[in-house]
């Protein structure tokens, strides 16, 4: 691939016109923003200029409700050798291309499994995609040349390609993306209106369940809008889910002891089977979960802290598998969490407390 044109300077789009660019390809950048497209160029996506003639690839970075139009209107016009779409949902576009029209067979819908709750270009980077799933639903119609243009781009963005029929992504990333996101955000929505003395009681665990409730309204509706089905079915079933805790939960209150065991066993139910979905999460670099031993440090808010410790990890020569942080309340202080494997937690231990750091259990 040596020219692309990517029409849609957001996020995904910019991120992949990073990637390309960084990497030798010419790209041409266009937005109906012609703002969105200027500043895209001005961090080294590409040049905010048509193309003259048609490029290798265009790859379409619109909203879903604005695939099948725009890519029929770039084949119309003739911009590219091959079209693809970004977007995070795959059956309805397709089959509105078809119904505009559209040659399927120069056609390819793809997803990367990427993104940030930040929007636009400014929020883009050129390793958005390095090691993530992309996927391509190619079908019989789709021409050879088309797909290994789409296996090159993925290869370039050092993404893994993952091959799936176009309606059972969708089905998929309602039940990995589109649910959770919804389900975040009311979880996010109980805290408009709690106490502040509540709020202030925040830690980690609602940091993390609503972390993407931050993410573009807007951006979510037009997902959404492209895939009702398919969520509204895994929220039906999270939703009886929630009503048989509701009902565990008061049994929970009932004065008869059996009712009170039925309560009990109907909340194990639940956490059980969500320790064993948990355990399906792939883990480093899309290998079984590991278990990894936490080890807990306090960590001052000040320029170099991290540095620090990690330079200090790597003196006791031990790999960092991840990290979190949980800052404390009112203080210039947090804790820092650090899992390892568990056979490195004494040489880690050992060297933090000879360094001067003040482990919590």
């Amino acid at each position: 691939m040596r020219t692309a044109v990517v029409i849609g300077t957001g996020l995904i789009g910019t991120s992949a016109a990073l990637a390309l660019s960084g990497r030798g390809v010419h790209v041409h950048l266009v937005d109906h923003d012609p703002s969105q497209a200027r500043t895209a160029a001005a961090l080294g996506a590409g040049t905010d200029t048509e193309p003259d003639g048609p490029v290798d690839l265009a790859i379409v970075a619109v909203p879903p409700a604005h695939i099948a139009a725009t890519i029929a209107d770039a084949q119309r016009r003739g911009v590219a050798r091959g079209y693809l779409d970004v977007a995070s949902v795959k059956g309805g576009p397709r089959r509105e291309l078809e119904s505009l029209g559209g040659d399927l067979r120069l056609y390819l819908g793809t997803h990367p499994m990427a993104g940030r709750e930040r929007s636009g270009p400014l929020a883009a980077t050129a390793d958005l995609f390095e090691g993530r799933p992309w996927v391509l639903t190619p079908t019989r119609d789709t021409d050879t040349e088309v797909l290994n243009l789409a296996l090159e781009l993925v290869a370039l963005c050092r993404a893994v390609p993952v091959v799936m029929d176009a309606d059972a992504h969708d089905r998929a990333v309602a039940l990995v993306s589109h649910t959770p996101q919804l389900l975040s955000s009311m979880v996010a929505a109980r805290l408009q209106g709690a106490d502040e003395t509540a709020v202030r009681l925040c830690g980690q665990g609602i940091r993390d369940v609503t972390r993407i409730a931050a993410s573009d309204p807007a951006m979510w509706i037009d997902i959404l809008s492209a895939n009702p089905g398919p969520v509204a079915d895994v929220l039906a079933a999270v939703a009886a889910d929630l009503d048989e805790t509701v009902q565990a939960l008061r049994a929970l209150q009932a004065a008869d002891e059996s009712k009170r065991r039925e309560g009990a066993a109907g909340i194990e139910d639940v956490l059980r089977r969500g320790n064993a979905g948990r355990e399906r999460v792939p883990g480093k670099h899309g290998a079984a979960p590991a278990v990894y031993e936490v080890v807990t440090v306090l960590i001052g808010d000040q320029p170099g802290e991290l540095a620090r410790i990690f330079a200090d990890a790597g003196r006791a020569g031990v790999n960092i598998e991840d990290v979190r942080i949980e800052h404390a309340t009112g203080q210039q202080a947090g804790l820092i969490q650090l899992m390892v494997e568990p056979s490195a937690v004494p040489a880690l231990t050992a060297t933090l407390r000879e360094q001067g750091w003040s482990l919590r259990q």
